[in-house]
C-alpha cells in the first residue's frame, strides 16, 4: 500500500465538472492498493497518516499532527501509484490491486479514518477526476508499507 501526502491549505477533487469532495487545512492523500495488501496494513498506514507530526507548532517546528490542528483529510484512490516503468516507455500497472479488492480497502480506509478525523472527504473510485490543491510548504510525504512493516 502506498499513500503520497500532501499537507496542504485547501483541496478539492471533481468528477464530470462537480465537486464531490473539499477540505481546508489537512491532507490530501493519494492511495494505491496492491492485491496482497490486507486490513492490517490499512491499519498501520492509517496511524502513521494521522499520526505524523508535520504541522507547525508554536516555535514554527513541524511537530502537530493532523489531530492537534483539527486538520482535514481528503482521500483519494489512484491505481498509478504502483506504476512499473522499468521497460519501454508505457507504464505496467500489473502490480495495482484488482478493482474490486482495491475499492474495498479503499473504502476501509474512509471508514477508518472518519473514526478518528472529524472532517473526511473522498474521491470517487475508478472515475476520472481533476484534483486541485494548495501544497502548504510544500510538504509532501511518501509511505510505503513495504517500509513501514
Amino acid at each position: 500500500m502506498r499513500f503520497v501526502i500532501q499537507r496542504v491549505t485547501h483541496s478539492s477533487v471533481t468528477v464530470d465538472g462537480q465537486v464531490i469532495g473539499k477540505i481546508g487545512k489537512g491532507f490530501m492523500v493519494l492511495i494505491g492498493v496492491e492485491d496482497s495488501d490486507t486490513k492490517a496494513i490499512a491499519d498501520k498506514m492509517i496511524s502513521k497518516l494521522i499520526g505524523l507530526r508535520v504541522f507547525q507548532d508554536d516555535n514554527d517546528k513541524m511537530n502537530l499532527s493532523l489531530k492537534d490542528v483539527n486538520g482535514e483529510l481528503l482521500l483519494i484512490s489512484q491505481f498509478t501509484l504502483y506504476a512499473d516503468c522499468k521497460k519501454g516507455n508505457r507504464p505496467s500497472f500489473i502490480r495495482a490491486g484488482k478493482p474490486d479488492m482495491a475499492n474495498e480497502m479503499y473504502q476501509y480506509i474512509i471508514e477508518e479514518c472518519k473514526k478518528q478525523i472529524s472532517v473526511v472527504e473522498k474521491g470517487e473510485f475508478g472515475a476520472d477526476m481533476k484534483v486541485e490543491l494548495l501544497n502548504d510548504g510544500p510538504v509532501t510525504i511518501i509511505l510505503d508499507s513495504t517500509e513501514i512493516m
